[in-house]
């Protein structure tokens, strides 16, 4: 029977890394907040390159409804909570892994222990967790931490990286003032101002920003891995080439569209205030589902 030996295990990746960089990935600590939709894949595909640390949070358990996109998601993890599901899942790839969970999820009086020591944050939140998403962010800014946010649009990936020498996430996004709605749609904007995903909804009834309600895709979830685990890698490694808020880019599969996005003055840019106000007027058109 073989035995867990953690430079073979991760032997395949040397030439796309050197033996040098693989063990900086080894002592390297990420951070992600939430493990639902694109939080628990991100962990398993940077568990994969072999990085050696992490800090998970996540306060939530497995429902029927995660089956679609989610990769903890299976008959036996019904009702568990995720973080202990996806702890076993990492542990089960890296034995030696090490793992700091906060099962509460992310709460402002362990938001400090949550970020101590860690290199790179990736955003794995809930589309609609604005206030812990906006305290983390925040966070992370202060620290000096940067952050990755790779969202799943349509069926495809829109990137932003932000951190020192880029646009802050509140300067970027506009949040300061807006009630829910406004920060839904400001946000949805933000990370894709190319909105490549427009034009091929099947279902347009499907989205309810108010209610918390749209279609997601195990595509886009795992598209948005592969690009953030590349540029948490790069940003590990010091490789060079992040691209920072204001810059962005977008890849949607079924277009098979790449757009690279740069919007100055961020919400206040005349495009992404055009595009804001456009898709507030589509959102607002009564839509009636197909029979």
């Amino acid at each position: 029977m073989q035995t867990f030996d953690y430079d073979k295990a991760f032997s395949r990746n040397i030439g796309w890394v050197t033996d040098s960089e693989q063990l900086r990935l080894r002592d390297a600590r990420v951070a992600i907040g939430g493990l639902g939709g694109v939080g628990g894949v991100h962990l398993l595909t940077l568990a994969r390159l072999g990085i050696g640390r992490f800090t998970i949070a996540d306060f939530d358990v497995f429902d029927i409804v995660n089956f679609n996109r989610q990769v903890g998601a299976t008959v036996q993890a019904l009702e568990r909570s995720k973080i202990d599901v996806l702890s076993e899942m990492a542990r089960d790839i890296n034995p030696e892994i090490e793992l700091r969970t906060f099962p509460a999820g992310i709460q402002a009086d362990s938001l400090d222990a949550f970020l101590d020591g860690v290199d790179v944050y990736v955003d794995g939140l809930d589309f609609f967790a604005f206030d812990a998403r906006r305290m983390t962010f925040a966070a992370c800014e202060r620290k000096g931490i940067p952050v990755v946010t790779a969202a799943p649009l349509g069926m495809g990936t829109a990137l932003l990286v932000f951190g020192p020498g880029g646009m802050p996430f509140e300067d970027y996004f506009g949040f300061d003032g807006c009630d829910e709605m406004e920060m839904a749609v400001r946000f949805l904007v933000g990370l894709s101002p190319a909105m490549l995903q427009r034009g091929y909804v099947a279902d347009m009834s499907r989205i309810n920003l108010a209610e918390h309600r749209g279609p997601s895709s195990i595509a886009a979830c795992q598209l948005c891995a592969g690009v953030a685990a590349i540029e948490t890698l790069k940003l590990l490694l010091g490789r060079g080439g992040v691209r920072l808020a204001p810059r962005g880019s977008q890849f949607d599969g079924y277009r098979m569209r790449y757009i690279r996005t740069w919007r100055p003055w961020g919400h206040r840019n005349p495009l992404q205030r055009l595009m804001i106000s456009l898709v507030k007027a589509q959102l607002a058109r009564p839509v009636r589902p197909d029979r």
